[in-house]
């Protein structure tokens, strides 16, 4: 299977509309590393076919850190981590808005306002809609909102408010989510997508690769994320912090996160597919050659830990002979 016409015959399927089988899809990630360039040139003709060369810039800011509730084995905030990692409450809104001044400088088409916790409050609720109304009143930029599982009108509030996509990661493969967390479910993470769908608003939804699955559970992943048809999919690859459950899992090899980043091409081939937390530290001097199989990154710091330099990013897309979309709207 391993040989450069099955991957320019994933790449033709990809682009016309049909589906990769499971097995294909396996043997993506089961690929030898000699076949990798190959492999991610093949990625490249369908990301080209459907984006270009053009790279979407996404930002985050930490609305909300720690104070969290919930158990997930990965991350420093949750009430089981022992990371020294600052903690607030809800920013208030000119904080909020002073980020996406910020977002702006960096290049960033998306703003992305995301919050620890199961979900929001009212209050906490009302800060981030107050300001979104005033972001958008003054900003070109397209704004996503990750606030954890929403409840009753939750999703239509913040829909009717101006929040353009609203991300809720699976984060994991069904059958290994309660392996990362129990207080939730991995049901409750796609009711929350359903339902962001039915407001309106873009669904955005994607998965930390590295918690210990399997290889067919990675496929299992991609499948899932094409029948829930997010329509961003940030690919993030587990940056061990210490002080949290999973401290001792080894960093995914380079080699093998190009492989992952290819599957989820092909799986979901006309999908934003955003390299995600960890490309850094997993990707590490490869990092360019993401962007052959991906049209998105995140620009300066994660959640809790530190990114690439702006300007590095700006340069590497630069060097790619890529172009910033600066017009994300």
């Amino acid at each position: 299977m391993e040989n450069d016409s099955n991957w320019k015959l994933f790449a033709d399927k990809a682009m016309h509309g049909e589906m990769l089988t499971r097995e294909e899809g396996l043997s993506v990630l089961e690929a030898h590393d000699d076949q990798t360039l190959s492999l991610m040139h093949a990625a490249f003709q369908v990301r080209k076919h459907f984006y270009g060369k053009k790279v979407k810039l996404n930002m985050i800011i930490n609305a909300k850190s720690g104070l969290c509730p919930e158990d997930c084995g990965y991350c420093s905030q949750s009430i089981v981590s022992t990371a020294p990692v600052k903690k607030y409450a809800m920013l208030d809104k000119d904080t909020l808005v002073d980020g996406a001044r910020e977002a702006i400088v960096r290049k960033a088409g998306t703003y992305c306002i995301v919050a620890s916790g199961k979900g929001p409050t009212e209050k906490e609720l009302e800060q981030v809609v107050s300001a979104v109304k005033e972001i958008r009143d003054t900003m070109p930029l397209k704004i996503c909102a990750c606030l954890g599982i929403l409840r009753d009108d939750q999703a239509e509030r913040l829909a009717e408010a101006g929040v353009h996509r609203y991300n809720h990661n699976l984060n994991t493969s069904k059958a290994n989510y309660p392996s990362i967390t129990s207080t939730h479910t991995y049901d409750q993470r796609v009711e929350t997508v359903e339902q962001v769908k039915l407001s309106g608003m873009s669904p955005c939804s994607g998965v930390i690769i590295g918690m210990g699955e399997t290889d067919r559970e990675i496929v299992e992943m991609a499948f899932a994320l094409n029948e829930l048809d997010a329509d961003s999919i940030p690919i993030n690859f587990l940056n061990a912090i210490p002080g949290t459950p999973l401290e001792k899992a080894g960093r995914t090899p380079a080699m093998k996160a190009l492989k992952v980043l290819a599957l989820f091409r092909f799986i979901c081939p006309s999908k934003e597919i955003r390299v995600a937390g960890g490309r850094e530290v997993n990707l590490r001097t490869l990092q360019p050659l993401s962007l052959y199989a991906a049209n998105s990154i995140f620009v300066g710091d994660y959640l809790t830990t530190a990114g690439q330099e702006v300007t590095a990013d700006h340069r590497m897309i630069e060097d790619l002979g890529f172009e910033i979309e600066l017009d994300a709207l």
